[in-house]
């Protein structure tokens, strides 16, 4: 199969699963119930909203969009975004089943976000951080040019200001239609927080589902202090891309928040519910 074929391959599919959606929209079954992807249980969505997206069955944590984690960890009315201006372009004019400024334009209308990551200050019960907050509902979250430029220039705030840092990821890597431009941003990011290191500043990274490739490899796993979200995935490669590696079965909860707490690679696990506490106990023991 030539690389052309599978990507019209993948380009049909694709259009087959909108065209299923679709029929389900008309039909009027969506918005009322959801369905649990770990114990297959059918939740009121209002219910499941009420309880932060956690499953109130399984304990399984539903993951969220940026907004959506800022209203919850930010103490109302305080979170004030920073370099809303810094916007994407396509600097390769990148193409492969349709153009990269396509994807960034059906990107933008289904999240009403510039790009995969908001940055800006905010208060956790009354304790100011700087913050980077990373959306997978933006092309998989994955990092690019402005995703590395608006992470960099949050820290350097967080430096002026002489105030903690906190990065919550949520990322499948870096962004391939950006080829060495998005693999440089690990790089700069990874300096950016060395920086924050010279000058003293309390870097928290708080991972959450899923968090792979670059940013895990970058400052998603650079801070001094390392929260993991309960269930959340973490790693670099993909698992199947390591079982093919190494030729053997991997653990079953490899690659989980859990796993990773097991050998030392993440410092807290927190549910949902508690992060906020967690932050707050965390920023005012470094006051």
């Amino acid at each position: 199969m030539t690389i052309q074929s599978w990507f019209e391959k993948r380009k049909v599919a694709q259009e087959q699963r909108k065209a299923v959606e679709a029929k389900i929209e008309d039909d009027g079954l969506p918005g009322l119930w959801t369905k649990c992807v770990h114990c297959e249980a059918q939740i009121p969505k209002k219910d499941l909203e009420d309880n932060d997206m956690v499953c109130p069955l399984c304990d399984y944590h539903f993951r969220i969009n940026a907004r959506t984690r800022i209203s919850q960890l930010f103490d109302k009315d305080s979170f004030i975004e920073m370099f809303a201006q810094v916007k994407p372009t396509d600097p390769l004019e990148f193409v492969d089943t349709e153009s990269y400024k396509e994807r960034i334009q059906k990107a933008n209308d289904k999240t009403g976000l510039d790009d995969a990551v908001i940055t800006g200050t905010g208060e956790i019960n009354g304790n100011k951080v700087a913050t980077a907050v990373m959306d997978f509902d933006y092309m998989g979250g994955s990092m690019g040019s402005v995703v590395g430029e608006k992470i960099t220039r949050i820290m350097e705030e967080a430096v002026k200001q002489k105030i903690p840092m906190l990065a919550i990821t949520s990322s499948g890597g870096a962004r391939m239609q950006e080829s060495a431009l998005s693999l440089m941003q690990m790089a700069k990011t990874s300096c950016a927080c060395a920086r924050m290191d010279e000058e003293k500043i309390l870097y928290i990274c708080l991972l959450t589902e899923p968090t792979f490739g670059g940013v895990t490899a970058s400052f998603g796993t650079l801070g001094d202090i390392i929260i993991a979200e309960q269930g959340a995935r973490i790693g670099f490669a993909g698992r199947r891309v390591i079982e093919q590696t190494i030729r053997q079965k991997l653990p079953s909860d490899f690659q989980t928040a859990e796993y990773l707490l097991k050998y030392g690679q993440v410092d807290v696990i927190s549910k949902r519910k508690d992060l906020k506490q967690t932050l707050t106990k965390i920023l005012e023991m470094h006051k």
